[in-house]
C-alpha cells in the first residue's frame, strides 16, 4: 500500500463513538450559557434560542467542545475542572476526537453536521479561566460546525461518523 492509500485507510477509520454529555445556549450576546437538556439544530440556522442561531448562514452555527480537551486546560490551570459554561461553546463531548471528524459529515442525536472551522479561544478565556486562560485554552477550542440535517439534539446522544 501507497502512502497516500495509508493515510486515506487511516483517515477513514474512525470506529469511535462519542457521547454528548452538555449542551448551553445563549440568548443574546455575551449573556451567560444556559445549560439545557434537549436543543433543535435547525439546518442552515442554528441551535433553536441561541443568539447565534439565523445569522446569515454563519459558519458557526454551533459550537463542540472535547470534554478531554476542558480536562487538559483545566490541569494546566491547575483546577480540578472547568465549568463548560464559561467556555462559550454550545456542545461538549466525549470519547471521539472532534477533528478526525474534518470532512466528513457527523451525526449527533437527531442533527447532521459538518465541521466549518476551528473554535479558537478569545480573550474572555483570561476573564473567565482567570490568569492563563486564553493560553491553556490554544489548541483545546474545539470546532465550529453547519447543520446539514435538522434534529433534536439531548444531553447522553451518541457523536459518530455517518
Amino acid at each position: 500500500m501507497d502512502k497516500e492509500s495509508l493515510m486515506k485507510s487511516l483517515l477513514d477509520t474512525l470506529p469511535q463513538v462519542g457521547t454528548v454529555t452538555w449542551i448551553g445556549i445563549r440568548t443574546e450576546r455575551r449573556a451567560p450559557l444556559q445549560p439545557v437538556d434537549t436543543v433543535l439544530a435547525q439546518a442552515g440556522v442554528g441551535l433553536k434560542g441561541d443568539h447565534f442561531s439565523g445569522k446569515a448562514q454563519s459558519k458557526r452555527q454551533v459550537t463542540l467542545i472535547s470534554a478531554e480537551h476542558i480536562q487538559a486546560a483545566a490541569s494546566m490551570l491547575h483546577q480540578e475542572e472547568i465549568d463548560p459554561s464559561l467556555l462559550r461553546r454550545n456542545i461538549v463531548v466525549k470519547g471521539i476526537n472532534l477533528l478526525a471528524l474534518k470532512d466528513k459529515q457527523f451525526q449527533i442525536g437527531e442533527a447532521v453536521m459538518e465541521i466549518s472551522g476551528l473554535c479558537h479561544p478569545c480573550s474572555r478565556m483570561e476573564q473567565n479561566l482567570g490568569p492563563g486562560g486564553y493560553n491553556a485554552m490554544r489548541g483545546h477550542g474545539g470546532i465550529t460546525a453547519r447543520i446539514i440535517k435538522e434534529g433534536v439534539i439531548q444531553v447522553g446522544d451518541e457523536v459518530k461518523a455517518i
